[in-house]
């Protein structure tokens, strides 16, 4: 019915507010920028393709097949690599790719534990369970929030698993690959990396260069640091034909049909763009992140790894037991207009009631917030977390604060509107 039609309509643009009045700290989301937004209501959404540039199974992909040739040459630019795919629909998606190019049912693979900060694709409720593949965790350093090297190396050694994975939803630090490396080549195993956290952090060279360091290959989403649209990514370096051709249908016609081709656009863009502003937009996520965990810290909360700068991305880990731990606190923030989320720490058993919460800077980096900033968010953090002054009365200052940042920066256009596109919503 037109009214649900217009109810619907309206609660987004409800939301649209909502988040143009909010502190936004969620470490798995980011804006567009409007020259990439713009490709998401193209024509290119309603129409299909599927196979590679070229040898499609439709017609009418002349101008799809150029904009998707480029997006690959981008992505080999911008992260030094031979193999590049950008037909997965999302991170996960990406990572069911390589599940079915790299492991049969039965097949070990060695991953990092949930508690310790991994993703649920490669949990065994998760797509590595539904492929019927078997996980064993990395020991785990709760000091350096990284993987124990020498524990390490002795579970690959008396494991030998088919694939080695590395990847993490909280991801401070990065994760030991030189170290490791003469361990891959001596049991001869594929080694994964999902890069959806820190992607754009390595494409403005912020980070690990996983490509580089032994990694054969890298899945990721494309919307996190990596300031893109909603969809994935395939990396690699150096690969045998055999395993491109594994990766290629694995992704088409494995675990996808058309690959959205709107958001490959978008992708596109944001290449272009990160290949001109990343370095620059990296470099200060990485000092808004380690800002904001000293700020934390010297107001009394519990930042993990003070002894290590805090981080070495775009997200610090807050342990917040003591004052009613993450689901309250992540709650009690949201309802003052700060938009974070509950996080399970080492040694927490439940992913409902866990003890931290998780906080990302790649979003309010990307609407101009500098290290000033990041004192005043974690002193409303601290008022609402630790103080536990009402909601409603930090929401206004949140407000205050918000008003300020809301136009989107390090692309082309900067200082247009980061949460409202066109007259359309």
């Amino acid at each position: 019915m037109k009214d649900d039609a217009y109810w619907i309509r309206d609660q987004v643009k409800a939301h649209n507010k909502w988040f143009e009045e909010s502190i936004p700290t969620i470490a798995s989301e980011n804006v567009m920028s409007p020259l990439a937004k713009e490709m998401m209501i193209s024509d290119f959404h309603d129409r299909y393709a599927e196979g590679m540039p070229g040898k499609r199974y439709y017609q009418g992909n002349i101008y799809v097949d150029k904009v998707e040739n480029k997006c690959m040459e981008l992505g080999q630019k911008l992260f030094g690599c031979s193999f590049v795919d950008v037909r997965p629909t999302s991170g996960t998606v990406a990572n069911m790719a390589v599940l079915f190019a790299l492991c049969e049912p039965g097949d070990t693979i060695t991953t990092t534990a949930l508690a310790n900060g991994a993703h649920i694709s490669t949990a065994q409720f998760g797509a590595v369970g539904l492929r019927g593949v078997k996980t064993i965790n990395y020991p785990w350093d709760q000091e350096k929030m990284t993987i124990d090297v020498d524990g390490a190396r002795k579970l690959l050694l008396e494991s030998r698993p088919k694939v080695a994975q590395f990847g993490l939803s909280l991801f401070l630090f990065p994760v030991p690959l030189k170290e490791l490396r003469p361990t891959f080549d001596e049991i001869g195993c594929t080694v994964w990396y999902d890069a959806a956290h820190v992607l754009g952090l390595i494409a403005g060279g912020q980070f690990q260069d996983p490509l580089h360091e032994g990694v054969h290959v890298v899945s990721s989403s494309t919307h996190k640091t990596f300031p893109g649209p909603n969809h994935g990514i395939l990396l690699g370096n150096n690969l045998t034909d055999d395993l491109e051709k594994r990766l290629r249908r694995a992704v088409f016609p494995g675990v996808t049909s058309s690959h959205h081709l709107h958001s490959m656009a978008g992708l596109a863009i944001t290449m272009a763009e990160m290949e001109e502003f990343g370095k620059t937009y990296a470099a200060q996520i990485v000092r808004n992140s380690q800002a904001l965990g000293q700020a934390l810290h010297e107001l009394g909360m519990d930042v993990l790894c003070p002894n290590l700068g805090f981080t070495k991305s775009h997200t610090i880990a807050v342990n917040v037991s003591k004052v009613g731990g993450g689901d309250q606190v992540a709650k009690d923030l949201e309802a003052a207009n700060i938009i974070t989320n509950k996080n399970m720490l080492p040694g927490d058993e439940s992913s409902i009631r866990p003890s931290g919460i998780r906080i990302g800077t790649q979003e309010m980096t990307r609407i101009g917030m500098k290290e000033s900033e990041m004192k005043e968010v974690a002193r409303l953090i601290h008022k609402v977390a630790v103080k536990k002054e009402k909601p409603e009365d930090v929401k206004q200052e949140v407000k205050e604060l918000k008003k300020h940042f809301i136009t989107v920066q390090y692309c082309y256009g900067a200082g247009a509107p980061a949460y409202k596109y066109h007259d359309l919503i």
